[in-house]
């Protein structure tokens, strides 16, 4: 099954210091997104955070969040309504 998220991030939440410089001076920070069952009183089932570095993890680091989103588009090949936009209320099935 295939998913297409919207998302948006707080730029002036990221710690600058976690952003890492790559060949040719790109730059990059690393991130997880977690993809929640049930949506908050938003709508959202998307958060998006700063990654941790193992030593973080293992002393249960407050996580910052950067943003959120959710899930704008689906296709499951095995579902008659395969292809469907999840979050339009003309979509006819």
């Amino acid at each position: 099954m295939a998913k297409i998220i919207g998302a948006s991030i707080d730029l002036s939440k990221i710690d600058k210091s976690k952003i890492k410089e790559g060949k040719n001076g790109q730059k990059y920070i690393d991130i997880s997104i977690v993809l929640n069952d049930e949506a908050d009183k938003f709508g959202n089932t998307v958060a998006i955070t700063e990654g941790q570095t193992k030593e973080e993890r293992e002393a249960k680091a407050k996580k910052t969040y950067l943003g959120n989103g959710k899930v704008v588009w689906e296709n499951d090949r095995g579902n008659p309504d395969a292809g469907r936009n999840v979050y339009d209320p003309f979509q006819i099935n």
